[in-house]
């Protein structure tokens, strides 16, 4: 049952009629991106579910720190309990033009021996780029969303992780990131397949619209627009270039196989060459048994257990069938099908089809 509404579903995305879609949702404009942010930071006001302070001597050193910059000295030998206070990493993703003063959501987590950061305040962490340097700042009430409960027997329970938590706007930006938009320079389209047919017809549908030569293909993912100087009329050109409905070129064959979950997906373009295929399955059965030998009565002896190991064999007898030349993926699903092969039977089958040479298709195993 599984394996028939598995290749149900493949059939049904595979033999889906390719349709235009917009240039907004097949490609993305050089230059514009987001950018990851980090810092590092503490999270105090745990109720006792913070750092244990034998186990991260750094969450020790990074409170005293705080605390110098405050004007206050911890006297040397000083042991300072730190379990309501815990040490995280905070992460953040910092869209194309943030300006300063736009906020931004981040997740705090725990890098420690900490329990839980419910309840808990992120103090002013400066979260960096790659370039190190400071792009905004953090602070703010996180929101867990697991909790976790210990009885005193040492019995436990947590639901979801406890130990992650967010700020919905908790960052402020502080710097913009420079980028080449404004530049006057052609716009770059990059699309987010690399494919030679679509770019073609991105280059073809754009031209159509806007003039000869306006733009043009520099290779299978990158496509050229010549666009006005001006930042005003560059904003409009390219809300006018990504509205504009391209087709894109069919995917090649391929045979996408995961071998963890036993997901398998058959491309449209799949074909199979003449070839007969038989897959059977061999089932061994080990059972052990035990048994009890009783002595003579005038022998003096004693009762003695006998093991006993009965090992049965069985083999299935599956029919072959055959693929006549230029199958379609209607016909392979409907073949295997019949056969009843689970997922792991048919990775068995498509791996011996590839080495054949039987199948014109790519074999994807991941």
């Amino acid at each position: 049952m599984f394996n028939r509404l598995l290749l149900a579903i493949v059939l049904l995305l595979s033999s889906a009629f390719t349709q235009a879609e917009r240039i907004k949702d097949i490609t993305t404009v050089a230059g514009v991106r987001s950018n990851k942010l980090v810092g590092y930071g503490l999270v105090v006001g745990l109720d006792g579910t913070g750092d244990q302070t034998n186990q991260s001597p750094f969450t020790t050193q990074s409170f005293n720190n705080m605390l110098q910059q405050f004007g206050i000295t911890i006297p040397e030998g000083t042991r300072v309990q730190t379990r309501n206070v815990a040490a995280v990493m905070v992460q953040a993703e910092l869209p194309a033009f943030a300006k300063p003063g736009q906020t931004l959501d981040v997740t705090v987590s725990s890098i420690s021996n900490a329990d839980s950061l419910r309840g808990g305040s992120l103090l002013m962490t400066p979260l960096k780029g790659a370039d190190g340097d400071i792009y905004a700042l953090a602070q703010g009430n996180l929101i867990v969303g697991g909790f976790g409960a210990q009885g005193r027997d040492g019995s436990s329970i947590t639901v979801n992780i406890p130990s992650v938590g967010r700020i919905p706007q908790g960052a402020s930006v502080e710097r913009e990131v420079e980028t080449n938009f404004s530049s006057g320079q052609p716009i770059v389209l990059n699309l987010n397949r690399a494919d030679f047919t679509t770019a073609n017809r991105v280059v073809q549908a754009i031209n159509a619209m806007l003039g000869p030569d306006v733009a043009r293909a520099q290779d299978a993912v990158s496509v050229a627009v010549s666009a006005p100087q001006d930042p005003s009329q560059r904003v409009d050109f390219l809300s006018l270039l990504e509205n504009i409905e391209v087709t894109p070129g069919e995917e090649a064959a391929k045979v996408v196989i995961n071998s963890r979950t036993g997901t398998i997906v058959v491309g449209q373009h799949v074909r199979v060459s003449p070839v007969a295929i038989t897959h059977g399955s061999l089932t061994v059965s080990i059972s052990e048994d035990y048994t009890a030998v009783q002595p003579n009565p005038l022998g003096q002896g004693e009762t003695a257990i006998v093991p006993g190991t009965d090992i049965e064999i069985t083999e299935e007898t599956n029919p072959m069938f055959k693929f006549a030349p230029g199958n379609t993926l209607e016909d392979i699903v409907r073949a295997v099908n019949n056969v009843g092969a689970s997922p792991g039977d048919l990775m068995a089958i498509l791996e011996a089809l590839k080495q054949s040479g039987a199948l014109k298709a790519q074999l994807m195993v991941i």
